[in-house]
């Protein structure tokens, strides 16, 4: 079996809410200290999810948590998820948001690493088509890719704004 035939098909966006809540749930009970989000926007995913932000919650108040938030811009996010929005604030010191620099035209995923161990990964966000898997090749590779990705991006997303 190849990696590209390994994991549980996405075909709706409920598949792809059900597989963002199992990562991170698999996050925080499998003690991953890293996980990396990334997609255009985020506008389409469930950032304003009680309990998916319950979930994270569980998971960033163990020791030693980084989440990587990488878009093209957050503005559906500051729009769209109050929530989350307010739960980055809170967790600040956890969470990491970069947006690609200048000149840097890569095409960005909308991707969801836990760790090391798991990978989601919609390769057709308009029909919800991708695959959630645990492959260590594949989750490798999706890591070097993002890993190099972010060597050309800069913070974006700031938790507070300050006014003048």
């Amino acid at each position: 079996m190849t990696g590209a035939e390994r994991g549980a098909a996405i075909g709706s966006r409920a598949d792809f809410v059900a597989a963002v809540r199992a990562a991170v749930d698999a996050a925080r009970d499998g003690g991953a200290r890293t996980m990396v989000w990334a997609d255009a926007d985020f506008a389409a995913w469930p950032l304003e999810d009680v309990d998916l932000l319950q979930s994270l919650t569980d998971w960033v108040r163990l020791p030693k948590r980084r989440l990587v938030l990488v878009a093209r811009s957050f503005d559906a996010v500051q729009r769209d998820a109050p929530r989350f929005v307010a739960w980055r604030r809170l967790w600040s010191h956890a969470v990491d948001a970069f947006t690609p620099a200048a000149g840097n035209d890569d095409e960005l995923p909308c991707l969801l690493l836990v760790g090391s161990v798991r990978s989601i990964h919609l390769f057709d966000p308009q029909r919800w088509r991708g695959r959630a898997g645990d492959d260590p090749a594949e989750v490798r590779g999706w890591a070097d890719r993002i890993d190099a990705f972010l060597q050309r991006c800069e913070p974006a997303f700031a938790p507070t704004t300050l006014g003048l």
